[in-house]
């Protein structure tokens, strides 16, 4: 009994020291310096599985851009206020057309970079969402763009409130 108590407390030292190796890690991140819009258009994803975007993506990281109704600045409200609405998220910049966003993931802390690229005339949202450490995500960059994308539609289908 003494030697499984031992294991398990070594075992649970052991999670605690890699988990917070990860988590100081995770903080050391610098702010890539590629970030905002070249010629008008996101930059290129890197070759690493841990992003998804709308353009510029090898096919695997290729989703599909956010439709809207209205005006830019009436989406991009939308879709500002979405985003201040989503816990660990950090606004960067916002300026018409453009807004760069710092997701944050629950108990490590990992950074994910999202950009967001406003095309009026063809009514779409543009954007690419990175990992700022490592290779792999599991998914998670293109699970939240795509549930980004089905709040946004809900938000887009309810009428305006009235003051």
């Amino acid at each position: 009994m003494r030697r499984l108590r031992t294991t398990a407390l070594a075992g649970a030292t052991l999670l605690l020291v890699i988990w917070l190796g990860l988590a100081a890690w995770a903080r050391t991140a610098e702010r890539p310096s590629g970030l905002g819009l070249t010629s008008g258009r996101l930059a290129p994803c890197p070759s690493t599985p841990n992003c998804v975007a709308t353009e510029q993506a090898a096919p695997s990281q290729l989703t599909a851009p956010l439709p809207y109704r209205g005006t830019q600045q009436e989406a991009q409200a939308r879709l500002t206020a979405l985003i201040r609405s989503t816990p660990r998220t950090t606004i960067i910049t916002e300026e018409p057309g453009y807004v760069a966003v710092e997701f944050r993931t629950p108990l490590i802390g990992f950074i994910d970079d999202v950009e967001f690229r406003f095309d009026d005339t063809a009514k779409v949202i543009h954007f690419r969402s990175t990992s700022r450490l490592g290779r792999s995500d599991l998914g998670v960059n293109r699970a939240r763009m795509e549930a980004l994308n089905r709040a946004f539609a809900e938000a887009s289908a309810s009428p305006p409130t009235q003051p």
